[in-house]
This record gives structure tokens, sequence and C-alpha cells, in this order.
């Protein structure tokens, strides 16, 4: 599906009360109505680097990305927007969003650390369907200060759940936009 159909569908499930996936706790539904803020946020204030358009001027050759991701998943919240912004920016690539839970068989080849970490974004040549690399869960910045809260501090999921999305809130996709710079090299 694309971002607006995503978009759409996270509204539609929560008229209803629901989120993606099988838990439709009131926890999830929180995460899901603040995830809906977070990416409206997003989609009114991020703004695309002179660095990251100049890579997409450049592209030689048409890709898909497609991203597992779920409506619950604060990650997947500060960075599709980003990443539908950059794809949107370029006539070559087409952005495809699915959902981990409903994809288990792509999720599965694509695990972090042994987990089923998203957003996950895999990039496929679009004549011949070849992988050209991955990305994700989130802009290595925030990976290596998420493994530090974890590893060598006694903060609670939920106390360095809320400093990574201050994190988020004051880089502003910036850090993934100049990831996406070279990875775009690498992949094209």
């Amino acid at each position: 599906m694309s971002y607006k159909e995503y978009r759409q569908m996270i509204d539609q499930l929560l008229a209803e009360d629901k989120t993606t996936g099988s838990d439709h706790s009131e926890d999830m539904i929180h995460y899901t109505t603040m995830n809906v803020h977070r990416m409206a946020r997003l989609d009114k204030r991020v703004a695309l680097t002179d660095e990251i358009q100049n890579r997409l001027e450049q592209l030689s050759s048409n890709l898909i990305w497609l991203v597992l991701t779920e409506a619950w998943c604060g990650d997947a919240a500060q960075n599709i927007p980003v990443i539908a912004k950059i794809a949107d920016a370029s006539e070559s690539i087409e952005l495809k969003l699915i959902l981990r839970d409903e994809h288990p068989d792509i999720m599965d080849q694509y695990l972090t650390n042994g987990g089923r970490a998203i957003p996950k974004l895999i990039c496929l040549d679009t004549e011949t369907l070849e992988e050209k690399g991955t990305w994700g869960p989130r802009p290595e910045a925030a990976q290596k200060k998420v493994r530090n809260w974890i590893d060598n501090t006694e903060l609670s999921k939920e106390e360095w759940a809320a400093k990574l999305h201050k994190w988020y809130a004051k880089d502003r996709g910036k850090e993934l936009q100049a990831e996406f710079v070279d990875l775009l090299k690498e992949w094209t």
C-alpha cells in the first residue's frame, strides 16, 4: 500500500478502536493514536535537505522501497513520513508499505539482532527485483543511543523510549536523510 493508503487505514482502524496486528489493547490503541499525531507533525514539518535532493536527482535506476511496518510502532511513525517524503521527491522510487505481522515470512528474513524490529526497508531494483540493500529500524545515531540506554543504564523501556522520541523531535529527520544520501549511492 502507499503511504497515503497506510495513513487512511490507520485512521479507519482507530475509528473502530483497533490498530494493526492482533493486539487491540488500550495501550496499543494509545500508541497508535500518538503515532498518528507524530506522522501528521512530520508530514507538515520535515523539509528535505539539499544533500538528499541532489542525490535523488542523480539516481540512475528505478527502485522499489518495500517497508515492513505496524501502526503502533513509534520508530515507524518517526521514520516512515520522512522516507515517504524522500520517495515522493523522486520519480525513480516507488514506496510500498506492508504490515509486519501479516508477512512473517518476509520479516523473518530481515531480523535485527534476532528480533522483528521495524520499520525495515528493503530496497529492490524495479526491473529485476534484485535486493540492493536494507535499512532499519532506526537511524544509526538513534540505534547507538538505544543500545547504550539498554546496556549501560537503569532506564526502563518507557524511559528510554521517551528519550528516543525527544531525540527524533530534535533531529527532524536529518540523520535519516543523511544516511539515505549514502545508501542511495550504494544502491544505485
